[in-house]
């Protein structure tokens, strides 16, 4: 108990990036993805990475990270400081492609097995985004909505230390469009919580 509790953040990110425990389900293989810092004042926590996070290991390196910036309002150079900005998929590996297209959902056995003790060394964190249906699920549980849309409709209800959004995927453009209220209500408010806490680069946060 002693040495869990006296390991470093570096020592739990090598133990993550080490992690095997899936490796059986996962067609390319493990390569678990993650981004933190004891500084890091904002936690987003999305589903799995795609094929090209997975290549790159580089998470959010692919059109739905470009959309997901474009919705912080955040410049890569920002978004991928990891002194400012930790980056925690519900699944930290890439899950497969599903039979009937589009990807498997996130793997199980990631969040129990690693969300709480990298929570613990994240003691900055002020605000943590939830992005799709799967980091809902995961991480509100029975404080989840009966759909995604509900959710984040739902999003005042969670602050001020969660914030639901929907998958930045190609596919919520569509949704978007049934749901003004995202980009009128939501997003300006996702734009001022996301700046006070990760200050523009070239000034202190």
């Amino acid at each position: 108990m002693l040495g869990a509790m006296s390991e470093t953040l570096n020592d739990l990110l090598a133990r993550i990036r080490a992690c095997r425990l899936c490796e059986a389900h996962l067609p390319r293989g493990p390569r678990p993805v993650v981004r933190a810092a004891e500084s890091a004042r904002l936690l987003i926590v999305g589903q799995a990475p795609g094929t090209r996070v997975h290549e790159t290991g580089i998470p959010w390196n692919d059109r739905s990270g470009d959309r997901l910036r474009e919705w912080l309002g955040l410049e890569p150079a920002a978004f991928y400081d990891e002194c400012r900005i930790a980056i925690v998929p519900t699944g930290l590996c890439y899950p497969g492609r599903a039979p009937g297209g589009g990807d498997l959902p996130p793997r199980p056995e990631c969040t129990p097995a690693w969300f709480a003790p990298l929570r613990a060394h994240l003691p900055a964190v002020r605000l943590t985004l939830l992005v799709g249906s799967h980091a809902q699920a995961a991480q509100l549980g029975a404080r989840r909505r009966a759909t995604m849309t509900d959710t984040v409709r739902a999003w005042r209800d969670y602050l001020p230390d969660l914030l639901p959004l929907p998958h930045p995927s190609w596919r919520t453009t569509a949704w978007e469009r049934k749901n003004p209220w995202f980009a009128a209500e939501l997003l300006p408010e996702v734009r001022r919580l996301v700046h006070a806490l990760v200050a523009p680069v070239g000034r202190d946060a």
